[in-house]
């Protein structure tokens, strides 16, 4: 049995935390560029929120990714721990980040229904990684 230190599974777990940075600078940058700097650089007492359609759909977005990144973090210790992450484990692994990937160019572009369709793949992936653990 392979160490979790080794396991191919990591690749695609670490890919997901510049995913997440990724997110989250967008989000950042889009909301600094409507607010301002000194917003950004302030404590932010007033509850003040970007109103522009990109600053809210990145944010969305952000928020949609959180939802489902615990459960793909869970999932990828599990593969990790529970067996050799070399089949369809890591193929959900991929299709999962994959289509996370994909899917923030098309809530920007404020793409309906390939973006859910997207959202599904991503759906899937979790599916297929969670099969491999309890098989």
């Amino acid at each position: 049995m392979e160490t979790a230190a080794a396991s191919p599974i990591l690749v695609p777990l670490v890919l997901s935390v510049a995913l997440l940075v990724f997110h989250i600078a967008l989000q950042g940058m889009l909301a600094t560029r409507e607010l301002g700097s000194q917003w950004n650089a302030g404590p932010r007492d007033e509850a003040r929120e970007p109103k522009g359609i990109l600053a809210g759909r990145a944010a969305r977005a952000s928020a949609n990714f959180r939802e489902t990144y615990p459960g793909f973090v869970a999932l990828a210790l599990a593969v990790a721990i529970a067996n050799d992450p070399s089949g369809w484990d890591l193929v959900g692994a991929w299709l999962w980040l994959a289509a996370r990937l994909v899917y923030i160019p098309l809530y920007l572009a404020g793409i309906p229904y390939i973006r859910s369709l997207v959202w599904l793949v991503a759906l899937a992936g979790l599916a297929i990684m969670a099969a491999t653990v309890v098989v």
